[in-house]
């Protein structure tokens, strides 16, 4: 989309750069310059075009699987036209396409009503893939009652309204869930991405460890028990020691503090 009242005020070789990059963004409703020869400037956005495709393909691989090719072209075209990124940074693409959805996507049709989810879901997997986060070497093998759990820096607990790690061509939900669906993703000591599907009650003690990590494993439970007003806290406690030792098990808890 032109914005010409942007580009006259600008240096004219600006202005030539601006009208360049327009058209690569929008060949179908941008103008071309008129001193770069028609083939070259097709050249140039095909490129342009092809690299954005590719990278929110990939990004996006469940997404992309529930639109057909004409659906899918008309979405990352739009976003490509449309969204002005804030980063210069390839690998920070997937990021962007997610404010696209959320900010800038207008109604379509063809889009279905947990595009936003899904695509979150996604790229959260693909954040966990890449982060930097270094795992804390210094925890001991305490008690995970007695002592305070250490939770991975490399795990997100999320919500959603949507079953989105269900989601594919064979499974396309038209409504939400009655309740919310939790659940925990994570990478591995070894660098494997997994996920869990929580129950309620998971989904709370582990937002509880990163939110109060100065309580030990069983104040952590005696809270949970406290708040689901339960006739006999130490069935919460035992339960929550085995879910403990699990998560313990997966790199999810990483060990404790005293």
């Amino acid at each position: 989309m032109p914005h010409t009242h942007k580009a006259d005020q600008m240096p004219r070789f600006m202005q030539r750069q601006y009208e360049f990059a327009l058209r690569i963004r929008d060949p179908e409703n941008a103008p071309a310059p008129d001193d770069v020869a028609p083939t070259r400037m097709a050249a140039y956005a095909e490129l342009f075009y092809n690299n954005i495709n590719e990278c929110l393909s990939n990004a996006f691989p469940v997404l992309h699987k529930l639109h057909d090719d004409e659906q899918w072209h008309t979405l990352v075209r739009d976003y490509f036209s449309r969204h002005r990124a804030t980063t210069p940074l390839f690998h920070e693409m997937p990021r962007e396409f997610l404010l696209y959805l959320q900010q800038e996507r207008e109604e379509h049709e063809s889009d279905h009503p947990f595009m936003w989810e899904l695509a979150h879901y996604e790229w959260i997997e693909l954040e966990l893939l890449t982060s930097e986060d270094v795992l804390p070497k210094t925890l001991s093998d305490g008690d995970l009652l007695i002592d305070r759990p250490v939770l991975s820096p490399l795990t997100r607990i999320l919500s959603y309204h949507y079953a989105v790690h269900q989601i594919g061509p064979d499974n396309i939900p038209q409504q939400p869930g009655e309740t919310l669906t939790h659940l925990l993703v994570y990478r591995d000591s070894q660098d494997k991405v997994g996920f869990i599907e929580l129950n309620p009650v998971t989904a709370r003690l582990l937002l509880l460890i990163g939110e109060q990590p100065q309580l030990c494993g069983q104040e952590l439970l005696e809270q949970i028990a406290a708040e689901l007003n339960h006739p006999n806290p130490q069935t919460v406690i035992e339960g929550g020691r085995a879910i403990l030792d699990d998560l313990h098990s997966r790199d999810i808890i990483l060990g404790t503090r005293p």
